[in-house]
């Protein structure tokens, strides 16, 4: 039997402590957190969005889900879609409002107070969350009082589950109250104030938060941050949630479909004007639209197609263009500046659609109108050569052919040129050119 010297034994086992202190000092890897940012109208890609990135944070082990909140309002349809995925959500959900100047108004309030850990930066307001028709709907007073009611006890039951002020959520929506973060602080509408995303993982570190099926301690102040951005189609589809835009798409809608109809057959103008048409008509059905503006809009046109056939000296071309200013200021029902049409987008375009029906649309109506000349009737005032004698009869050739021709009663030699003053059947009644001697 071999015996090992003592030291060795020694060594051996100093190693294996060694290591077992190395892998036992060794730090258990961090899950990470996961931002995202949720700004503009709450529709069906932000929606779709939040959907996106609630599932990319299950998948890649994420132990918090933080959503940069910054909007006007939204669809109701697509807020409740957000709502109930972070009510069943088995990764816990931070909407921060932010940075300063930002808002969560109307849809937001409900997402601000459905999320497990609810912040706000400095300087930023929640509230305004009165329901408000989409489309262009109009609902009568038994009807918008179902809608309060139902939203109303939506946020009651939100703002109870979640510990949060439901007296002045449910205000928020039958008052359309609003409040800054330092009030809503103090109202315990949100849990806390943070100057940044940094600042906010360093104080919810140790929070726990309790899930659907269990509860978690967040490690947050160590935690590798992964942004997830909206993708190109996600993207395209927020744009046309925007009002300037479906102001300029609902303009170059109008200036290619009148293109085509001056034009058949160009076909360019009109495809750009059906496919802006129905990227407009797609905004419409989710922003608050005003028939009254509509109207407005339709009167503009009106006006201006009518200045092109009966002038009246630049009066209905100004009426149009009060009309279209006034129609485009109150094509949406909100009073949130960022859910209108801009000063300078309306000025802009109802300056370019008043100089388009003046100048352009005008002088295609005029070209239209005027007498089309053909024929023999085309060669009055026309320009041709004798080939023979005309004494006072003779031949002359005009535009490829022998034309029989007579003068008044002059003589012109073949070679000169003649001018046809008129035909009187088949014959040309011609004068010689002035200055063709």
């Amino acid at each position: 039997m071999l015996r090992f010297p003592r030291r060795w034994w020694l060594a051996a086992a100093l190693f294996v402590a060694g290591t077992m202190l190395v892998f036992a000092q060794k730090p258990a890897e961090v899950p990470p957190v996961i931002v995202m940012r949720m700004e503009g109208v709450i529709a069906p890609p932000n929606a779709e969005y939040f959907s996106r990135t609630l599932r990319i944070a299950r998948e890649r082990g994420a132990q918090l889900l933080v959503v940069e909140l910054d909007t006007p309002g939204g669809l109701m349809t697509s807020m409740e879609q957000i709502v109930k995925e972070m009510m069943s959500s088995e990764v816990p959900v931070a909407v921060y409002v932010s940075p300063a100047g930002a808002k969560a108004g109307s849809a937001g309030v409900f997402i601000t107070v459905a999320a497990h850990i609810a912040a706000m930066a400095p300087g930023t307001s929640i509230g305004a969350a009165h329901p408000v028709p989409a489309g262009g709907e109009e609902m009568s007073r038994t009807m918008e009082k179902k809608v309060v009611n139902y939203a109303a006890s939506y946020i009651r039951s939100i703002a109870e589950q979640r510990g949060r002020n439901a007296d002045w959520a449910e205000k928020a929506v039958r008052e359309s109250a609003a409040i800054s973060e330092k009030q809503a602080l103090e109202k315990r509408v949100v849990d806390m104030v943070v100057p940044n995303l940094n600042a906010l993982l360093q104080q919810i570190d140790g929070r726990t938060v309790k899930l659907p099926q269990r509860t978690v301690t967040l490690r947050t102040r160590e935690a590798p941050v992964q942004r997830s951005e909206m993708v190109l189609r996600e993207k395209l589809l927020q744009v046309l949630v925007n009002p300037n835009v479906l102001a300029i798409l609902g303009i170059l809608a109008l200036y290619g479909l009148i293109a085509e109809i001056q034009n058949p057959g160009a076909i360019f103008p009109g495809v750009i004007g059906a496919i802006s048409l129905l990227l407009m008509l797609y905004g419409f059905s989710v922003l608050p639209v005003s028939w009254a503006g509509i109207a407005l809009l339709i009167l503009a046109v009106i006006l201006f197609v009518a200045d092109a056939f009966a002038p009246s000296h630049g009066v209905l071309t100004l009426g149009g263009a009060i009309s279209m200013l006034l129609g485009l200021l109150l094509l949406f029902e909100s009073p949130d500046p960022a859910l209108r049409v801009s000063w300078v987008v309306a000025l802009t375009l109802t300056g370019l659609t008043s100089l388009f029906f003046a100048f352009i649309v005008a002088a295609g109506v005029r070209a239209q109108r005027a007498r089309r000349v053909t024929g023999m009737e085309a060669m009055a005032g026309a320009v041709a050569v004798a080939r023979t004698d005309i004494a006072p009869r003779g031949k002359i050739f005009y535009d490829g052919a022998y034309w029989n021709a007579v003068t008044a009663g002059e003589s012109i030699k073949a070679g000169e040129r003649v001018v046809i003053e008129r035909m009187d059947g088949l014959t040309a009644v011609v004068r010689r050119e002035e200055g063709n001697l």
